[in-house]
């Protein structure tokens, strides 16, 4: 179509397409007229030198008038009239040309070349129909014979005037040809372009999802990298850990341990620390070993793991509402505790976000609603937000915004592996200094 129309903005119809073709060539075209009316003074000075007054004055005026109508087309309104302005505008040097003969010679003037002219130069930079075409055609021969007709003395020979109106049918021929044609290649080029716009949003469409599973599977081959390594670590860990308790289980029960107050209160101490590594070893097991039997599959209700982390994790959720809203059924197929496990860590990264934001009525919503074959879950909280350079890590082992000591980044790695093994995926929607939400969502059982 014409070079104004923006490939990325097809017009939404081939008459709408038509209509931006035609503002921009109408445009080109008043230019080109208006060229070729102001140079014809010269060919006025060469053929009439006598009338070259008069001619100059009638070629300005014409000028002037296709000077408007092409500026009035920056305007909305000649916008959208631009087919009525195109017909005033296109019969003026018509006009013009044809009150020359009739000031001259009639048939005998040269000028009637520029009837021919006229016809060729329209018809082809304008996207005329072919009704239009002959319309034209027919306006301009009329004009021509009423010039030659009217004029003082009349027709002076009339084999010329015919053989030059035949001249003038010869290049309508052309230009009614040109207009069946154009019309042709206008209307496949509209398809053709709106066949590549639809490909390309399909392209643009199927990369946005393929960068979205990239995103995807680099969070996967992250997660199954730690694993791997972990997996590695925990014999490792396991063994001296468990050689470690068992000796302070034994030390305690020593006579010197309870009549020694202070090597009693250190083997408290180490146990509590060995304790704590075991738990950490524990997480790295769920990690790590992502494929567990079958067994762990059972149905269960949702809404009591739900009640059941909210129960566990109510020590950090003082003074925070906490809202609940589960469909009347919410069975799922799972593994209970790993779920619990993953509820009870957003519960405290929610509760932890909110103590830093220090909200005036801090607050958690969860949501559990039906999503085709499975349910997904919705754990929304007021706090302080994620940061955007932040919320793209939020699941990489070992990284935490939490204070040095306050927790090792392990829990949103480990609780995506989690729901990652029951089919889901666990993902996350923040708003800096407002909200945060995780999702994720379990199999319904068949």
């Amino acid at each position: 179509m014409s070079p104004d129309v923006n490939a990325a903005q097809l017009p939404a119809s081939f008459d709408e397409a038509l209509h931006q073709h035609l503002i921009f060539y109408s445009r080109v075209t008043c230019v080109v007229a208006m060229a070729l009316i102001l140079g014809g003074v010269g060919l006025d000075a060469a053929f009439y030198p006598g009338n070259l007054p008069e001619f100059a004055a009638v070629r300005v005026l014409v000028t002037a008038l296709i000077g408007a109508t092409l500026w009035s087309y920056i305007t909305p309104w000649g916008a959208k009239h631009v087919r009525g302005l195109t017909y005033f505008w296109v019969s003026l040097p018509q006009l013009m040309i044809a009150w020359m003969v009739f000031y001259t010679e009639g048939e005998a003037s040269i000028y009637f070349v520029g009837l021919t002219f006229g016809i060729s130069g329209l018809g082809t930079f304008l996207p005329l129909s072919v009704r239009e075409a002959l319309a034209f055609s027919a306006f301009t021969m009329l004009v021509y014979l009423l010039a030659c007709m009217l004029r003082v003395g009349g027709v002076q020979h009339w084999p010329a005037l015919v053989g030059q109106l035949i001249f003038i049918v010869f290049y309508s021929v052309i230009v009614v040809t040109i207009s069946v044609y154009s019309g042709r290649w206008r209307r496949q080029t509209y398809a053709l372009q709106t066949e590549v716009q639809r490909q390309k949003d399909e392209l643009l469409a199927q990369n946005k999802a393929l960068v979205e599973i990239k995103g995807q599977l680099l969070q996967r081959e992250k997660m199954a990298a730690i694993g791997t390594l972990s997996a590695g670590l925990l014999h490792e860990l396991n063994n001296p850990v468990n050689y470690s308790l068992m000796a302070i289980n034994m030390a305690q029960t020593l006579p010197v341990a309870s009549s020694d107050e202070l090597l009693k209160e250190s083997l408290v101490d180490a146990k509590e620390g060995m304790t704590r590594i075991q738990n950490i070893v524990t997480d790295l097991k769920t990690f790590a070993y992502q494929n567990p039997g079958d067994n762990s599959q059972r149905p269960f209700l949702l809404e009591q793991a739900i009640r059941s982390a909210q129960r566990l994790a109510g020590h950090e959720l003082k003074g925070v509402a906490v809202s609940i809203e589960v469909p009347q059924d919410t069975h799922v197929l799972g593994d209970e505790p790993a779920i619990i496990g993953v509820l009870i860590n957003l519960f405290s990264n929610a509760a932890h976000a909110l103590a830093k934001a220090q909200r005036e009525q801090p607050r958690i919503d969860v949501h559990v609603f039906q999503d085709g074959e499975r349910l997904r879950v919705t754990v929304r909280d007021n706090g302080q937000g994620i940061l955007p350079e932040n919320i793209g890590r939020v699941f990489e082992p070992f990284f935490t915004t939490r204070d040095v000591g306050a927790g090792l980044g392990l829990g949103l790695s480990v609780s995506y592996g989690i729901v990652q093994r029951h089919g889901g995926v666990l993902a996350v929607e923040s708003e800096a200094g407002a909200w945060t939400a995780f999702t994720f969502d379990l199999p319904r059982p068949s």
